[in-house]
């Protein structure tokens, strides 16, 4: 979805635990900021060009200031390395959003689930949860207590089962579930295997349309999923024709490449990332035609309404589509 892009400062770093480094972000004249609700983030574009996404874990009622934490991975894509060594405090970094595909929704209890760097979304979730006074709890996992990020924030909010895996193991899920009201929302922030183990503990317990997930990458994707091989109906990509409204021109998208490759070629400053579909930096209005989806964001209602889609793994189901880009 096209967004402005504003340039914020970096007005404090701060080592929240071994390997995770917040910031805080303010606008450089004092200006307030846009407002977002718990489960939003932001598009993050680091000196190098590099865009990556960080969900806000600081205080919604603070309207001065954006908090984001990255894990710096050694072996990842760069941008949480880039972070922690290149930038610093007084520097300008452009910012697009806040955006939220993870926000809470109405349940007379929540159970906020966090893996790892997985707090930072389940953090603002906390704190949103205990000023209304709401029903909830939360299950925060992690390789050592050394490395948990937030401990103490999120335990002074309410009730926290605090397990770091090299003193009580794997997180115990059936437990957590065990004894929750009916018609518990949960909502997971972690790894991939963090996530599919929730599904498969939580979801018969509750429903699976009780559980609400945040991911660091790509999901698994099951070979016989139509849905995964590249069309609805599992066939090849299809060809269409794509019209960029604003940019005024109208370009064929060939079964061999992606829409989101075509767009850039007349459209470079469209933001992007994962082009994997689970980041959701290259969402995109849709003004006519159908989108096919692709990502794992969007929930089933907001395909159906068919008003945004992922560019980088979406493609037509008509043979036009019109963007608002």
């Amino acid at each position: 979805m096209t967004q402005e892009t504003s340039r914020l400062v970096v007005r404090q770093q701060r080592l929240e635990s071994d390997g995770v480094l917040s910031l805080t972000l303010e606008h450089p004249e004092g200006a307030a900021l846009d407002e977002w609700e718990p489960g939003a983030h932001i598009d993050l574009v680091l000196p190098s060009g590099t865009v990556r996404q960080y969900s806000l874990c600081g205080d919604p009622e603070d309207k001065t200031a954006y908090r984001i934490a990255a894990l710096k991975e050694e072996q990842g894509r760069g941008g949480s390395k880039e972070i922690h060594d290149s930038v610093r405090v007084g520097d300008l970094l452009a910012v697009r959003g806040p955006r939220n595909h993870f926000a809470l929704e109405p349940a007379p209890h929540y159970l906020l689930i966090a893996g790892g760097i997985g707090i930072t979304p389940i953090l603002s979730m906390a704190r949103k949860l205990s000023r209304e006074n709401a029903s909830w709890s939360a299950l925060y996992g992690g390789r050592s207590r050394a490395t948990m990020a937030f401990v103490e924030e999120i335990c002074g909010l309410g009730e926290v089962d605090v397990c770091p895996a090299d003193e009580f193991g794997n997180l115990d899920l059936a437990g957590a579930v065990a004894d929750v009201p009916a018609g518990t929302a949960v909502y997971c922030c972690g790894p991939e295997g963090l996530l599919q183990a929730v599904k498969s503990v939580c979801g018969p317990a509750l429903g699976d349309e009780a559980i609400h997930f945040e991911r660091f990458g790509a999901p698994v994707v099951e070979v016989e999923s139509s849905e995964a091989a590249g069309t609805s109906d599992g066939q090849s990509p299809n060809e269409f024709e794509v019209e960029l409204r604003r940019t005024g021109c109208t370009l064929k998208v060939p079964a061999d490449r992606t829409l989101l490759e075509v767009v850039l070629e007349a459209n470079p400053n469209i933001l992007y990332s994962c082009e994997d579909g689970f980041c959701g930096s290259c969402e995109t209005r849709v003004l006519d035609g159908v989108p096919e989806h692709h990502d794992s964001i969007l929930s089933q209602a907001d395909r159906d309404k068919g008003q945004t889609m992922m560019i980088c793994v979406g493609r037509s189901r008509t043979p036009t589509l019109v963007l608002d880009a």
